[in-house]
């Protein structure tokens, strides 16, 4: 009796082995892929920046990581000189107060050291600013209009169609979908090229935010405005408007799809008919520029 108990608890272990090992298989082959289709999208428990889809965020996390390395070197200094003063200059070792009304060069120094690492931070910054605020040598632009609480995109050199973007219920999401984030209508974009991104507000200023592709813009009605993204790996990138613009800004998610170019192509073709305009009248998108109108815009503001 006592050996059939061994051989069953150690055939009730094995299977516990076998099970553990299997569910350990599925997630090191699941995660792969889960980062390959999702790559710009919150993590629990995050720290830090989110992955990079693109050569703008490279630039951010690279900038970042720099800032921060200054950061820690200040703080550990200061920490570090505040615990010497405490030591060396306490009632105990000194029973006399110094009567030192100032030094220059320590006042020289505290002035020019500061002045000088703000200078360091400030070149590679303004670098950065200038660099995602145009698109060089642009294979696509996308008018993205901020609504309450909405988006609308429009193709301008795709055949100028437009489209709204707008959130899915919580109730209707399908498993695996992330609340809060999920479109009914994706921004697709093809992999490896740079897009140029027009934007305009319709009622109320909205912010035209992706963390991954390292893109933000304001849309400012009456104003069209120039920046751009690049997505160099496939998969969805997923964004908020982070400019406050009234009771449901929490709720008005962006989600960029990144195809390759057949995909895309694809994708266009299938966009051209699901978003024709009946009677072939003018696109609805009251307070975006006309497609030629736009290109003017960018090219004017080189």
């Amino acid at each position: 009796m006592k050996v059939f108990m061994a051989k069953r608890r150690a055939f009730g272990l094995g299977r516990l082995v076998a099970g553990l090992a299997a569910v350990a298989m599925g997630l090191v082959l699941t995660v792969p892929a889960l980062a390959e289709s999702v790559i710009g999208a919150p993590a629990p428990w995050g720290v830090g920046l989110q992955p990079s889809g693109g050569p703008i965020k490279d630039r951010i996390s690279s900038f970042n990581d720099m800032v921060f390395a200054i950061i820690t070197v200040i703080t550990i200094f200061v920490l570090v000189l505040l615990a010497y003063c405490v030591w060396r200059f306490s009632a105990n070792r000194n029973p006399n107060p110094s009567t030192t009304s100032h030094h220059t060069g320590l006042e020289i120094a505290w002035t020019v050291i500061p002045v000088l690492i703000l200078v360091v931070i400030a070149i590679p910054s303004f670098r950065l600013i200038y660099y995602q605020d145009r698109a060089v040598d642009a294979d696509l632009t996308i008018n993205v209009q901020g609504r309450q609480w909405y988006w609308n995109y429009t193709y301008v050199d795709q055949g100028n169609f437009t489209f709204d973007s707008y959130p899915i219920q919580t109730a209707d999401l399908k498993p695996g979908q992330l609340r809060n984030l999920e479109v009914d209508n994706e921004l697709v974009i093809p992999v490896g090229a740079n897009i140029r991104i027009m934007t305009t507000g319709h009622d109320v200023i909205h912010s035209f935010f992706v963390p991954a592709l390292g893109v933000q813009k304001y849309t400012i009605p009456g104003r069209s405005m120039e920046t751009w993204m690049r997505a160099d790996r496939a998969g969805i990138y997923y964004g908020q408007c982070n400019q406050i613009c009234g009771t449901n800004h929490w709720f008005m998610p962006i989600a960029v799809r990144a195809v390759p170019r057949a995909e895309f192509d694809t994708w266009v073709a299938d966009a051209r008919k699901r978003f024709a305009q009946a009677n072939g009248s003018a696109p609805a998108i009251a307070a975006a520029p006309a497609a030629q109108e736009t290109l003017q815009i960018a090219e004017a503001r080189r």
